[in-house]
């Protein structure tokens, strides 16, 4: 095991730590607004609606959730290097663009130009890596990638707090400039890999490609990536907004709480749990799925001890259990997939997955808060929440993957 784990080329890591910098801005500038919302509702007074602050959350959602099967598609037909490229471009330029907005109507234009552009790089970015990680290291380097997307929510609590003190605008601007700079960086030193195909066969049609997918398992996973999405989105957009309601916390301290607890514990549980799902994998062709429905299980106590807890402590502790859950169960979403899917479709597979998982926090998002408008409390939806969750642990024991791909890497193009 330890042997198989040497032969990874060095520059299969390098590729993770390049890719590292950019799913924590992907994170981080979607997350930002649900954080500085009390600073940003004090210039754009429309937003003091929690139903039209829901629907600029929830535009983001949409626009990503459709975009995310072309997404996909054009990472397993083009170039993914360049894809993510453009994509880390774009993005921060809009984010850069979302400092200077004078009104809703732009927020929500730029909101939805981000939603296009952020879409563009998951698919492709997994993909590259699950091309370079096979066999004994993919959920690992999976879930160091994957660690990025919780530092970056993480980081999303500190801008309330530079909100707060010093402007909503200039967290925008800060981080839009820091992605256009590093987009020059991957330009550099980001390479693709031959995805292990030779020339002719790079060539062939998406129905030929897509002959070896196990289509029953690939629906079992949809509805595993898309139910335990409703809890984490929940999480995501609306703790901070439960804290302040419930425990009467300022805007800097509720976004640090909200999103320090759950995403610190995510950071730990993808790289715990892409480590242990290596190992168990080694053992037993269905390591990753039984890894995987141990993290989903952990979200159904933890969700409803956030929703019913009667005091700030307790309150906290469940969302660290529900982000080492989560954790544990995103860092091994795309190699399970590569246990169904053939190579050339992991990247669409993987826009689909998004496309369900996003769409179903679409739904969600903007729903919370018309019931919260209504009177009923975040905290009564949130414990609603464990139901899809627990129900995505029982449907994950119901996969039974392949053992695949689990040859040396591909070497660089």
């Amino acid at each position: 095991m330890n042997s198989s784990a040497q032969k990874v080329p060095a520059y299969a890591w390098a590729v993770v730590a390049l890719l590292w910098p950019v799913v924590v801005l992907n994170y981080l500038d979607r997350q930002m607004l649900s954080t500085m919302g009390l600073s940003i509702k004090a210039d754009i007074v429309e937003l003091q609606s929690a139903r039209n602050f829901g629907w600029l959350m929830g535009i983001f959602l949409w626009v990503y959730a459709l975009c995310s099967p072309v997404g996909g598609a054009i990472a397993d037909r083009l170039s993914r290097k360049w894809l993510i490229v453009a994509s880390l471009a774009v993005w921060s330029s809009v984010t850069l663009l979302m400092g200077r907005a004078a009104n809703f109507q732009q927020l929500f234009a730029l909101r939805g130009i981000m939603g296009v552009s952020e879409a563009l790089y998951m698919p492709a970015g997994l993909a590259l890596i699950a091309d370079y990680h096979r066999g004994p290291t993919r959920s690992l380097a999976v879930g160091v990638h994957l660690s990025g997307v919780y530092l970056g929510q993480a980081l999303g609590g500190i801008g309330g707090w530079v909100a707060q003190e010093v402007s909503w605008r200039a967290a925008f601007a800060g981080c839009g400039v820091i992605g256009v700079a590093y987009a020059f960086v991957l330009m550099l030193f980001l390479r693709d890999t031959d995805r292990g195909a030779a020339p002719d066969t790079a060539a062939t049609s998406t129905a030929k490609a897509a002959g070896g997918v196990d289509w029953r398992g690939f629906v079992i996973l949809i509805l595993c990536f898309s139910l335990p999405s409703l809890s984490g989105w929940a999480v995501k957009n609306w703790l901070p907004t439960l804290l302040q309601d419930r425990f009467g916390m300022a805007q800097a301290p509720s976004g640090l709480w909200a999103t320090f607890s759950h995403a610190g514990a995510a950071f730990g549980g993808v790289i715990f749990g892409g480590w242990l799902a290596d190992r168990w994998a080694q053992r037993s062709v269905r390591g990753r799925t039984y890894l995987s429905a141990l993290g989903l299980a952990l979200l159904v106590p933890g969700i409803l001890i956030i929703g019913l807890a009667p005091g700030f402590a307790l309150t906290i502790s469940g969302s660290l259990l529900f982000g080492l859950g989560f954790g544990m169960f995103d860092a091994n979403n795309m190699p399970i997939l590569c246990q169904i899917a053939p190579a050339r479709f992991r990247a669409t597979g993987y826009g689909l997955l998004n496309f369900f998982g996003i769409a179903s926090g679409a739904c969600l998002t903007p729903l919370l808060g018309q019931l919260k408008d209504s009177g009923v409390p975040l905290a009564v939806s949130f414990a609603y929440c464990a139901v899809p969750a627990l129900l995505a642990a029982v449907l994950m024991l119901l996969l039974r993957p392949k053992d695949r791909d689990r040859g040396a890497p591909s070497s660089t193009s």
